[in-house]
């Protein structure tokens, strides 16, 4: 698995997917994330520069989360089963475009496919 994120990301923010590459990790997985320092969420999205400031957008930026059976969510503070109603979501994100950043996973998503799947080339 390769994730791509930008590191300034105030919509899905990097520390919860950090941990859930270190868990992926401690179980022999192969899993790999990218971080682009300043990049924020749709870095790769040209619609978004400008960029798009959503005051009414929800977030979980704040939320931590348990995984139950069958994968149900938590909310690990309160144990209750998660719900979008749940005191931790908070609005408020913005939407920004990167051209580094989009530019550099492109090549990494390219990379990663060739060397993965060895495409045939065409003649």
């Amino acid at each position: 698995m390769r994730i791509f994120q930008g590191a300034a990301d105030n919509y899905n923010p990097i520390a919860p997917c950090r941990a859930y590459v270190e868990r992926l990790r401690a179980k022999g997985k192969d899993v790999q994330l990218t971080e682009y320092p300043g990049a924020g969420h749709f870095f790769d999205g040209r619609a978004f520069k400008p960029p798009m400031a959503l005051p009414q957008a929800q977030t979980t930026r704040n939320c931590r989360w348990q995984e139950g059976e069958n994968g149900q969510l938590f909310n690990a503070k309160t144990e209750q089963p998660y719900s979008y109603s749940d005191r931790c979501v908070e609005r408020g994100v913005t939407r920004a475009y990167d051209e580094k950043a989009a530019s550099e996973a492109k090549k990494a998503v390219r990379a990663f496919v060739n060397a993965t799947l060895k495409p045939a080339r065409s003649p």
